[in-house]
């Protein structure tokens, strides 16, 4: 599974993972791999761990040209506490500091920030949890358009296989083989976000958390949510999607190309919802 993917519509790198693991070894060499590209394409790389970060730095000095870069300072190697605040992270907050230093490394002549980091002690109470995935959907915003991607990594036998994938369904990569739907930023020209995979009663009540999660804007009325990559959406979950616009006094818009879920509006009387045919 390729860790990056480029944006279509900027010149800007957009890679923003979700790896859940169960070895942390297993863990610390898929994030290298995934800072080495970084390093190759001339960003700025920063890793941050829970851990002493001397002793991570020491792992990782194995990797091709990682000890020069961190002499250069072209890569860093931090804790966890200085890359995020202690506790319940704020995600405007949080949002703002990595803003701040992705403009700091494109100051310094690189071409992005690439960051990898170990996030499971930010996440182990219910506070915890909301409160960074609503930043997690946040900075998947901002990575849309600017030259910032990351790697987030989650220990599955400290979290559990529920907290793992509401946190997973909010990222446009996983290796999360049983959360079948994502939803993640979009351009802002396209819509409040995008949705893809699949969505139906198994998965309804996360889709619900995945909005209030995401805690998504209208504009002009219109909650319009790209999903272009759905392969199928069931009446709960339309609901669902129309009783989360309604509560923001808007109209669902759904543009797809999936042409069952306009048929499935029709047939049901849905009011408060609409589904444009999209590519």
């Amino acid at each position: 599974m390729g860790a990056s993917m480029m944006n279509p519509r900027t010149a800007a790198p957009y890679g923003h993972v979700c790896w859940a693991y169960d070895d942390p070894a297993e863990f610390e060499g898929r994030a290298g791999r995934f800072l080495a590209e970084g390093l190759a394409a001339g960003e700025r790389v920063w890793y941050a761990v829970p851990g002493q970060p001397g002793e991570a730095a020491e792992r990782l000095a194995g990797l091709a040209g990682f000890s020069d870069a961190l002499r250069r300072g072209a890569a860093q190697v931090v804790g966890l506490d200085a890359a995020y605040r202690d506790g319940v992270v704020d995600p405007v907050a949080q949002v703002r500091r990595f803003t701040a230093a992705t403009e700091e490394a494109l100051a310094a002549g690189y071409r992005g920030l690439r960051v990898a980091a170990d996030v499971t002690p930010l996440v182990r109470t219910p506070a915890q949890v909301a409160s960074f995935a609503r930043y997690e959907h946040g900075i998947d915003r901002y990575m849309r358009l600017h030259p910032l991607s990351g790697m987030c990594g989650y220990r599955r036998a400290e979290l559990g296989d529920r907290i793992v994938a509401e946190l997973a369904c909010l990222h446009p990569v996983s290796n999360v083989p049983d959360v079948l739907f994502r939803l993640y930023a979009c351009p802002p020209a396209d819509g409040a976000a995008a949705l893809a995979g699949e969505l139906d009663t198994f998965n309804e009540e996360m889709f619900g958390t995945a909005l209030e999660h995401a805690d998504l804007s209208p504009v002009r009325g219109e909650l319009v949510m790209r999903a272009s990559d759905l392969r199928f959406i069931d009446h709960h979950c339309l609901t669902r999607l129309r009783d989360y616009a309604g509560g923001r006094d808007a109209t669902a818009v759904l543009r797809t190309p999936w042409g069952a879920a306009a048929r499935i509006v029709e047939l049901i009387g849905l009011p408060g919802i609409r589904v444009e045919a999209a590519r």
